[in-house]
């Protein structure tokens, strides 16, 4: 048997799914009205915007995609640098629950809590940042 696998990668791991699950559900949101089949298959050469839930899901992808490469560097620093411990498990688990969290509220349109959900997220992140440089 192999060496077990970091809980810190597995957290990891759950944040390239939130981002899947993200992809496939802002896209499916956009589809419809004037983001009809044809236009989704092909080039998208002119830009066709969505509003409501499906532009707030699309907010939240690209918000998503701004915050875990810096997660995903600061993590896999930590991993090989073996510098796993407190601070990069707690830092993971709440970075993956707050992006978790982030878009069912975003889509709801939940405002305030959104915000300290987020807040948490990036909170998370810097834990695993401070855990590198110790």
């Amino acid at each position: 048997m192999g060496t077990a696998v970091p809980v810190e990668l597995k957290l990891l791991l759950a944040a390239v799914i939130i981002g899947l699950v993200q992809i496939v559900w802002a896209a499916a949101a956009g589809s419809g009205g004037q983001r009809d089949f044809a236009w989704l298959a092909g080039p998208r050469d002119e830009a066709r915007p969505v509003s409501g839930t499906a532009a707030r899901l699309d907010r939240a992808l690209r918000n998503f995609l701004e915050t875990f490469p810096l997660f995903a560097a600061a993590l896999i620093a930590c991993v090989v640098t073996q510098k796993l411990g407190t601070l990069t498990l707690y830092g993971a688990g709440l970075y993956v629950i707050g992006r978790a969290l982030y878009v069912p509220l975003y889509a709801s349109g939940v405002a305030l809590v959104r915000t300290i959900v987020w807040t948490v997220s990036i909170v998370g992140l810097v834990m695993v940042i401070v855990a590198f440089f110790r």
